[in-house]
């Protein structure tokens, strides 16, 4: 069955599968619509619902907010009549592949086996600019990227002598790189805010130096230092959506189905929709972002115990937009990026056209990337007042341009998004790895998982994927009366020596 055939066949039947809560229910007095509820149909939840599958675990249901599976894998067709394109709103890149026979990136095998598009994107493929306009400070720009190898180093020492964890900044101090100027704090940004989506003083030196390594280094592990970005005008949601369809049957998926509330224990789980319906099974796995969890879009009955709570509000939920625009005709860049140094670190840096011979040619679109606080702040802004900013620094970039009127502009706001909240998970120097196992753990029959749950791969879409994966295996496990393998749990997390005060 096709994807859309197996969508319009659930929507025909998604009223038959919940039942509706006009009134108080006991719930003993109800049939279990399925051994296992899956809460979220990205692409952890789908890997998850597979893993089930593939130890003969059938009953369950995937249950979905929006209308198609994905998750934070969303596109749009963006542009003019007639010069519409597909954009990537959310992940965009298979973030290392693999290296001879090493460990290969699920993402890129599920990639491959559907035939979706994708194309080199080389990063280092860049030209600069500021205040002044275009101002070649490359030889900077690989300073910076050398100054990140030397702070990942440098977080693996630090780790192999056992000593305590620093923020980014830190790091980049002691291992001997302050920038100073606008154009290393842009090239510092390329390197760092543009992968983890905070800044260095937000994020953990240890664990951010971890994140690269286990995906870009082949010597520790990785899968390879190369991003090969989606183009594909079916979307890149494509891989997952065709996953799923390789198994799912209709009354295993529910769509445009939003919870609102979990009750958990030790016997079962029930999950209330946002419509008032209801849905009973054995068990359950969250896979909601970890800034839905932190802002309450979901109620736990009863609460969730201090642990995990204490564990949920440790990490970050960063974000990270891009901003896209389509011209009539392209007037930048040559390159396939390009890098802008404001005053105000962060102002509008980094740039991609897509109308280049190895993505879109002809598109006429350009994006430009905000992540962190400045995204939170363009958010809370009318669209006219972030494209009227947007124009201006292009106008900056160019000023031997006049910058024409955009055919059409677009950005996404993830953070104010109740299904998201933001657009991935950073790891603060705060957080440890007993939070970290505490996020993990599952409470009762409640089992949590998603790309933050992931050690080395947190932030990352493999992380995802690897998670439910994990999730899947290990439950089905439990349901067929193995091993009921959980994660140890740390009451109070302690620091490793006491303050003196």
């Amino acid at each position: 069955m096709s994807f859309l055939k197996l969508t319009g066949a659930l929507l025909a039947l998604a009223t038959s599968l919940v039942h509706v809560a006009a009134t108080p229910v006991d719930f003993a007095s109800h049939p279990k619509n399925a051994t296992v509820l899956i809460l979220g149909g990205g692409v952890t939840g789908v890997i998850a619902a597979r893993s089930l599958a593939q130890k003969g675990i059938t009953s369950f249901i995937i249950v979905e907010a929006r209308s198609e599976l994905g998750g934070r894998a969303q596109d749009a067709k963006f542009g003019a009549k007639g010069k519409e394109v597909t954009v990537e709103l959310g992940c965009n890149w298979v973030q290392g592949t693999q290296t001879g026979d090493g460990l290969a990136n699920p993402i890129w095998g599920l990639v491959k086996k559907h035939n979706v598009k994708v194309q080199n994107n080389d990063w280092d493929n860049i030209t600069t600019y500021d205040m002044t306009g275009a101002n070649d400070y490359t030889d900077l720009f690989f300073e910076s990227e050398d100054a990140y190898t030397t702070l990942t180093v440098g977080a693996g020492t630090r780790v192999d002598k056992k000593l305590v964890d620093a923020t980014g900044r830190v790091g980049y101090a002691l291992t001997g790189w302050k920038p100073q100027t606008p154009q290393a704090r842009a090239s510092e940004y390329y390197q760092f805010d543009w992968e983890y989506a905070q800044t260095p003083e937000q994020s953990s030196w240890i664990a951010s130096s971890w994140g690269n390594n286990f995906t870009y280094d082949p010597d520790v592990g990785g899968f390879g230092g190369d991003n090969l970005m989606a183009i594909d005008q079916r979307g890149f949601k494509t891989f997952i959506q065709a996953e799923a369809a390789t198994f799912l049957k209709p009354n295993q998926v529910m769509f445009n189905s939003t919870v609102t509330n979990i009750t958990y224990s030790n016997s079962g789980v029930n999950v209330t929709l946002k419509d008032g319906r209801f849905l009973l099974a054995d068990y359950a796995i969250t896979t909601f972002s970890v800034g839905v969890l932190q802002n309450d879009d979901v109620g736990f009955s009863p609460p969730l115990p201090d642990w995990k709570e204490e564990a949920i509000q440790s990490i970050v939920m960063a974000t990270y937009t891009k901003i896209f625009f389509q011209f009539d005709h392209d007037f930048w860049f040559d390159t396939q990026m390009g890098l802008y140094a404001d005053e105000e670190r962060g102002r509008y840096p980094v740039w991609q056209t897509l109308d280049h011979v190895d993505f879109l040619p002809g598109s006429g679109v350009v994006f430009v990337t905000t992540t962190g606080d400045y995204s939170i702040r363009i958010e809370s802004l009318p669209d006219s007042q972030v494209k009227a900013e947007v124009l201006g620094v292009l106008q900056t970039m160019f000023p031997h341009v006049k910058i024409p009127e955009p055919l059409d502009f677009m950005f996404p706001r993830w953070n104010a998004n109740p299904l998201f909240r933001g657009s991935y998970s950073n790891w603060p120097p705060s957080f440890f790895s007993q939070h970290h196992q505490n996020l993990r753990a599952n409470v009762g029959r409640l089992w949590f998982s998603g790309e933050a749950m992931s050690l080395k791969y947190f932030g990352f879409l493999h992380g995802a994927y690897f998670e439910g994966e994990r999730a899947g295996f290990l439950l089905a496990e439990c349901i067929k009366g193995g091993s009921c393998v959980e994660d140890q749990v740390t009451q109070d997390v302690t620091n490793c020596a006491p303050y003196k005060i």
